[in-house]
């Protein structure tokens, strides 16, 4: 879902958006979204921006076991936040089987099911939830492709993975599955709604 944040606090408006300005935003395909520093729950008052950004979709990517014993944490997230995309959830856990197994649903069926599922549960894996324009098919280009030897140089399992069976990192691969799975790894309250100084130097206006 593509939403599109606002730069909080620029100019007040009378608790709503005038037809013009949204209709100006609705023509180029976004949902209007406010983020909480952008509405005041006290006096009930909203700011509309200057200026809107477009972002954003939210992914959830996960340093498998075999990523974080051999200290790729840091490296990974450099990657995602040189891009320009925002973290807003990150916790460090020892999956349980039956979030393994959640996790993996769709590839119950396989022979290889109860590896990936041993696999991930055997040490801590680094779950996060980060967010941006076009964020979950800009990092799976991040990442690369599932066979390390097949990745391109520049990604992050072409750089650091060699076996298949040892690739590092997960993304999630279209929408329908980045909310399934950031609903099963995080609760809501552990994800950080935030507007980055950032924004303004990685998304164009879209209008004044």
């Amino acid at each position: 879902m593509m939403i599109t944040f606002l730069q909080p606090c620029v100019l007040k408006s009378n608790n709503t958006v005038s037809r013009q300005q949204l209709s100006r935003i609705e023509k180029r395909n976004h949902k209007l979204c406010c983020l909480p520093r952008c509405y005041n729950t006290r006096s009930r008052s909203s700011y509309f921006p200057s200026w809107v950004m477009h972002c954003t979709e939210r992914t959830f990517v996960a340093i498998k076991p075999d990523g974080v014993h051999r200290g790729l944490i840091g490296r990974t997230i450099a990657r995602l936040e040189d891009k320009g995309y925002s973290l807003v959830a990150l916790k460090l856990l020892k999956p349980s089987r039956t979030l393994a197994e959640s996790h993996y649903e769709s590839l119950r069926s396989k022979p290889f099911f109860g590896d990936l599922v041993s696999f991930i549960t055997s040490g801590p894996v680094c779950a996060m939830v980060w967010e941006g324009k076009d964020v979950i098919g800009q990092v799976r280009k991040l990442i690369g492709n599932t066979d390390p030897l097949t990745c391109a140089p520049g990604t992050i399992r072409g750089d650091f993975g060699i076996d298949i069976g040892r690739n590092i990192i997960h993304g999630s691969d279209s929408i329908s599955s980045a909310e399934r799975e950031i609903q099963l790894w995080f609760h809501s309250e552990e994800l950080v709604d935030w507007n980055p100084s950032l924004h303004e130097w990685v998304y164009e206006k879209v209008f004044n």
